[in-house]
C-alpha cells in the first residue's frame, strides 16, 4: 500500500484528482519539480513505484513492464518520463482492464512528441499542478470564491492588512510546499539552486540536446526583468545575446519551449473574443514563471525582500504574477482558464477568467488602493467592448489588491478583492 503522510497539507488538486480518477482509466499529474505532485498522488494511490529513485524499476519497464504495472490500484508511477516506454504499456493495460482509476502517472517534464504518439485519448486525463496558492498555504482566508464569482454570486471578504515587507517576503519564498514555515533567506537560496539545476542539467536532459547554461541563465534573467509583460521573443533574444554575441530568435524560442516543457515557465495566452467592431487585439502571451519566486531567484543573491519592496514598479509585476498563479489554480478547479486582454488602442486588462461554458470574469491587479479607480475604468471599458461580442456581459469584474475589505456584486459593477481573501 502507498504510504499516506500524516503531515500532508490538503491541496485544491486533491478533489480534482479524485474526480478524474472516477472518470478515466489513468490520470497524468504534471507540474514543475517540487510542486508536490508525488505527495498529492500518494494520498490517492493504493500502491506505487518511484521511477526517479528505483533504477531497477526503470530497467524493468523495458524488460517486463507488466511487473512495474502490477499492484493495487490506483497504482502510482512517479516521474514516468524517466522510462517513457511505460506510457504505451499503461495505455494498453487500461484497455485490457476496462476499469477506471487504474493508474496515476506523475511527471515534471513533457517528453518529446514521439514519446506519446499514442495520445491516450479516452484513457488518460491530465491534471496540472502548480506551487501552492495563498489559500493552500494558509495565507488567504478564501472568503471570496472564484467559482462563486463566475456563478455571478455576490461576494464579500476581508483580509488583514499585509505590510509591503511581509508581502515581498511571501513572494520571494514562493508557494513551494517544502518552504512552508521557512524564513526568506534559506528558501531563496534553495530557489536559486533550483534554477541553477534547471540551466545546468534539466534543460539539456529534457531531450538530450545541449544548451549553453550561461545563455539559459541570461534568458531566465531576461524573463525575470520582463515578468508579467508581453515581451517578444526577438527582444528576449537580443537581451540574451548581448556583448556582440547575438542569439537568433528561433534559438531563443527553442529555449523558451524547453522551459515550458519543464513547466517552470507558463505564459499567459491572449483572450480573443469575436468582436463585431474593428478593434485589433494583441496576441503575444504575457510571460510568467510558474511561481514569481523564480523571477526573484533569477535575479541572483542581490535580490531580497527589502530591495524588492524598495522598487515598487518591479514589485507590482511580481505581485501581478503571484495573483495570476493563484487565479490559475482556482480557475482550473472551476473548469476555467486564465487569459490576458490587450488591444492596439491601449486597453489592457490583466486577467480574464473564462469557464468552459463561456461565462467570464475580468480582473485588474493593483498594488494599492490609489490605482483601484484606474483598474475599475479599464474593466468597465472591457465590459462595454464585450457588448459587441459573442461573449455577453461579465459574471463579475473586480480589481485585485493585497489586502483590506473586498466585495463583488456581479455583472458590470467593478468590485475590489484582496488576494489574501480570494480562494477557489
Amino acid at each position: 500500500m502507498a504510504r499516506k503522510r500524516a503531515d500532508y497539507r490538503p491541496r485544491i488538486a486533491d478533489a480534482e484528482l479524485a474526480e478524474l480518477l472516477a472518470a478515466s482509466g489513468a490520470v497524468l499529474v504534471e507540474g514543475a519539480r517540487a510542486v508536490g505532485k508525488t505527495a498529492t498522488a500518494m494520498q490517492a494511490s493504493a500502491s506505487h513505484v518511484l521511477l526517479d529513485l528505483d533504477l531497477d524499476a526503470q530497467r524493468m519497464t523495458s524488460i517486463d513492464p507488466a511487473a512495474v504495472l502490477t499492484g493495487d490500484t490506483p497504482r502510482l508511477l512517479d516521474e514516468w518520463q524517466l522510462a517513457p516506454e511505460v506510457w504505451n504499456h499503461v495505455r494498453r493495460a487500461v484497455d485490457e482492464r476496462s476499469g477506471r482509476g487504474q493508474f496515476i502517472l506523475t511527471g515534471s517534464a513533457v517528453p518529446a512528441d514521439d514519446v506519446t504518439r499514442h495520445t491516450g485519448a479516452g484513457r488518460f486525463t491530465r491534471l496540472r499542478m502548480r506551487p501552492m496558492s495563498l489559500f493552500e498555504s494558509g495565507h488567504s482566508t478564501g472568503g471570496i470564491s472564484l467559482r462563486g464569482l463566475l456563478d455571478g454570486e455576490p461576494q464579500r471578504g476581508h483580509a488583514t492588512p499585509v505590510p509591503i515587507a511581509q508581502l515581498a517576503e511571501r513572494i520571494a519564498v514562493g508557494g513551494w510546499p517544502a518552504h512552508l514555515g521557512s524564513s526568506a533567506a534559506p528558501a531563496m537560496r534553495v530557489n536559486r539552486g533550483y534554477l541553477d539545476d534547471i540551466r545546468r542539467t534539466d534543460i539539456s536532459r529534457l531531450d538530450g540536446r545541449s544548451r549553453d547554461p550561461a545563455r539559459v541563465g541570461r534568458l531566465l534573467q531576461s524573463l525575470a526583468r520582463n515578468l508579467a509583460t508581453p515581451v517578444s521573443v526577438a527582444k528576449l533574444a537580443a537581451d540574451v545575446g548581448g556583448n556582440g554575441t547575438a542569439m537568433k530568435a528561433d534559438t531563443a524560442a527553442g529555449y523558451l519551449d524547453a522551459l515550458e516543457r519543464l513547466m517552470v515557465v507558463e505564459h499567459q495566452p491572449a483572450w480573443s473574443p469575436h468582436l463585431r467592431s474593428r478593434t485589433t487585439q494583441r496576441s503575444t502571451p504575457v510571460r510568467h514563471f510558474v511561481d514569481p519566486s523564480l523571477a526573484v531567484a533569477a535575479l541572483g543573491g542581490r535580490a531580497s525582500p527589502a530591495t524588492l519592496a524598495a522598487d515598487l514598479g518591479f514589485f507590482g509585476f511580481l505581485f501581478e504574477s503571484m495573483v495570476i498563479r493563484d487565479l490559475r489554480i482556482y480557475a482550473q478547479a472551476a473548469d476555467a482558464e486564465v487569459f490576458h486582454y490587450r488591444e492596439k488602442d491601449g486597453l489592457e486588462v490583466d486577467a480574464v477568467v473564462e469557464a468552459a461554458d463561456g461565462r467570464w470574469a475580468a480582473f485588474e491587479i493593483k498594488l494599492g488602493d490609489r490605482w483601484v479607480d484606474d483598474g475599475a475604468r479599464n474593466l468597465r471599458r472591457l465590459a462595454r467592448r464585450m457588448a459587441n461580442s459573442d461573449h455577453g456581459p461579465p459574471a463579475a469584474l473586480a480589481v485585485i489588491v493585497p489586502s483590506g475589505y473586498g466585495f463583488a456584486h456581479g455583472g458590470t459593477e467593478a468590485g475590489v478583492i484582496p488576494i489574501h481573501a480570494l480562494g477557489p
